[in-house]
């Protein structure tokens, strides 16, 4: 099993910048794709940005240029660097963890609330 625990959530007014964190433990594969989703109120959740263990991302359209998804490897440690927050953002942030030989696996942390105010 792997665990995540997320840190770094909170409220900020719009513009603003949060840094999200997600450490994963258990049993962790080299080779997985690490990444942030968030799910507003009446909304399914959605990809926000991810990054696989070689480094290799992928942003949302909607946070292009705004959020920066990095890891540390030796940590199994994710992070999100939220930059130029917009009320729209506000939402519960997950952390996820995919890996797998055959099949994927999907281990989820328990999510971080960020809130933005106009």
């Amino acid at each position: 099993q792997v665990q995540l625990v997320e840190s770094g959530g909170g409220l900020v007014q719009a513009g603003g910048s949060l840094r999200l964190s997600c450490a994963a433990s258990g049993s962790i594969f080299r080779v997985n794709t690490m990444g942030w989703y968030r799910q507003a109120p009446g909304k399914q959740r959605e990809l926000v940005a991810a990054i696989t263990h070689g480094g290799s991302t992928n942003y949302a359209d909607s946070v292009k240029g705004r959020f920066t998804i990095s890891r540390d490897n030796a940590k199994n440690t994710v992070y999100l660097q939220m930059n130029s927050l917009k009320p729209e953002d506000t939402a519960v942030y997950y952390c996820n963890l995919r890996q797998g030989v055959l099949v994927a696996n999907d281990f989820w942390g328990q999510g971080t609330q960020v809130t933005v105010s106009s």
